[in-house]
């Protein structure tokens, strides 16, 4: 699953990977922003950790659950 995260007052977002699914990052981001968490934290396939302070936070990004094919189709 793609994800991207935006962040305030950077033109370049965050783009990743993640094997969690929609509804597993949805809940990571609600319950921080709902809570009086400082930031909350996503990891990608690679095992790279992402930690996105709530005060940057922008905006959540979440793409298909699809794999993307790779070649040509006949």
């Amino acid at each position: 699953m793609d994800i991207r995260i935006g962040i305030i007052n950077s033109p370049r977002e965050i783009s990743f990977e993640t094997s969690q699914s929609a509804s597993e990052v949805e809940a990571v981001v609600a319950t921080a922003l709902e809570s009086s968490a400082k930031f909350f934290k996503l990891s990608d396939n690679r095992g790279s950790v992402y930690i996105v302070p709530i005060e940057s936070f922008g905006y959540l990004e979440i793409g298909s659950e699809e794999s993307r094919r790779v070649g040509f189709v006949a």
